[in-house]
Order: C-alpha cells, then sequence, then structure tokens
C-alpha cells in the first residue's frame, strides 16, 4: 500500500487558506471543527491531517495535537509541509515535557532542513529546557548572525558567530 498523496489542488490550497483567514485564536472551536470537516472530506490526507493537529495545538490542546501530528507523519508528509509539522510537534512534545521525544523530532527536522531558521529556534528552545543553555544561545546567536545584514551587529557579526561555534562546542580549551 503507498502512502497518501500529500500534494494539495489549489482549491485545498485555498480552504486551507480560508480556514487560517477565519481563525480565531481566542475561540478555536471553529477552527479545529472546520479542519475536521475539512479532512472527512479528503480522508487520510497529510497536510489536512497536520492542519487539524495545528488547529488543536494553538487551541491548547497538546495531547490531541499529539496525536495528529504523529498520523501526519506516518501518513507522508514532505517538503515545506513536513517541516513545519517537524517544528510543531517538537514544540508540543516540550510543552508535554517529554524532551528526549521533542529532541530527537528537532534533530531530525535540522537533518532534514538544515538551513531552516525555525527548526534551529524550536530546537534552541528544547535545548534550553533540558539544561543546555550554551548549546541554545550558541544555536540562536548562530541564527542573529547569519543574518547581520538586517541587523546593526556590524563588525560584531563574525566574532558573535565564533562565540555561537564555541558555545556549542561546549567552550574547549584551545
Amino acid at each position: 500500500m503507498t502512502a497518501p498523496d500529500d500534494t494539495l489542488t489549489p482549491e485545498l490550497e485555498e480552504a486551507i487558506a480560508l480556514g487560517y483567514a477565519r481563525r480565531d485564536r481566542d475561540d478555536m472551536a471553529p477552527t479545529i471543527r472546520y479542519f475536521e470537516e475539512l479532512l472527512e472530506r479528503h480522508p487520510g490526507h497529510p497536510v489536512l491531517t497536520y492542519e487539524v493537529a495545528g488547529a488543536y495545538d494553538t487551541a491548547g490542546r497538546e495531547a490531541e495535537a499529539r496525536e495528529r501530528y504523529e498520523e501526519a507523519l506516518r501518513l507522508g508528509l514532505s517538503g515545506e509541509a513536513l517541516r513545519r509539522c517537524l517544528c510543531q510537534y517538537g514544540s508540543t512534545l516540550r510543552w508535554l515535557g517529554d524532551l528526549p521525544a521533542s529532541l530527537a523530532v528537532l534533530e531530525r527536522a535540522r537533518r532534514e532542513f538544515p538551513e531552516s531558521d525555525a527548526v534551529r529556534v524550536f530546537l534552541a528552545l528544547t535545548l534550553e529546557e533540558l539544561g543546555r543553555g550554551d548549546e541554545a544561545l550558541g544555536t540562536l546567536l548562530g541564527i542573529v548572525t547569519a543574518h547581520a545584514e538586517v541587523t546593526d551587529l556590524g563588525r560584531y557579526a563574525t566574532g558573535l558567530a565564533g562565540l555561537a561555534d564555541w558555545l556549542i562546542a561546549g567552550r574547549p580549551e584551545d
């Protein structure tokens, strides 16, 4: 049996955009219902399953979100939807207190999407929760210095990038 197709038709893309346009973060019940109904019309669709997970997550219903993220991953998400799912799922696991699982998910995301700043930010949050503050700070400094052109870091960027590497490496003596 092959995994369900995770491609989105223009109609599904429009339906997802409409769900976000109508979303009220203070009352997520209508959004959850909307995405659940959309998924009922397209059962087993990985991206729609992921969108349902995200709606539960935004509503603060992390345990339900976790189940749906896991289902979306089993269904075969790929590309940008996979990157977003791994970030959100890793964050949800952190909120649920499952730090080892959060780290594993975000390390997978880092391997599959090494240039993603979002992945690295969520990874840094989990590293901090795990008591790995130097690594977390180094990761965040690495992101900031990689975008020095949009900050006023100027000539400090090179030194701060070196500091980031040093922190991530565990403060080596040499």
